[in-house]
């Protein structure tokens, strides 16, 4: 069985999803249901099969996130130090081309967000910053083309 690497905060997040699913979203779906039989005929019933799939899409995702936290490796990045990127760090890049700077914190897949400032650690670019330090010059063959940054800084936090 493969680990998920996830943050604490991820994990956490995953979690609350989960148990809004449980303790919200199946019962009101529940009672959708019921309302929409009372309706008479299914065969017609546009609200009784909005219904069905929206329990059957929440039913598919609490299978996944309980899958997914069991088998959750939490990593604990207070913990972690160092020069060297790795999983949870938060790094600052600068675009050798446009001369722009951005920080990135490398996280689990289900924790990514880029709006955020949150990069998958399967992203190109993370994949092309681990194990790299501050100075060194990575090259990230990204779907807009290639593109080459170099890091600032390395942060734990």
């Amino acid at each position: 069985m493969q680990k998920i690497p996830m943050t604490a905060e991820g994990h956490r997040a995953l979690d609350d999803e989960l148990k809004h699913l449980k303790s919200v979203e199946r019962p009101a779906v529940i009672q959708a249901i019921s309302e929409a039989r009372d309706h008479g005929d299914l065969s017609e019933n546009a609200e009784y099969h909005a219904a069905k799939e929206r329990q059957s899409w929440i039913e598919g995702r609490v299978v996944e996130l309980e899958d997914k936290l069991a088998r959750a490796q939490i990593i604990d990045v207070s913990r972690m130090s160092g020069e060297q990127v790795k999983f949870g760090a938060t790094v600052t890049v600068v675009d050798e081309d446009t001369e722009t700077e951005a920080s990135y914190k490398i996280v689990g897949e289900d924790e990514a967000d880029v709006k955020s400032g949150k990069i998958s650690v399967s992203s190109p670019i993370a994949r092309a910053l681990i194990n790299k330090e501050t100075g060194d010059v990575v090259e990230v063959n990204a779907p807009g083309g290639l593109k080459t940054y170099e890091i600032l800084k390395v942060e734990w936090k």
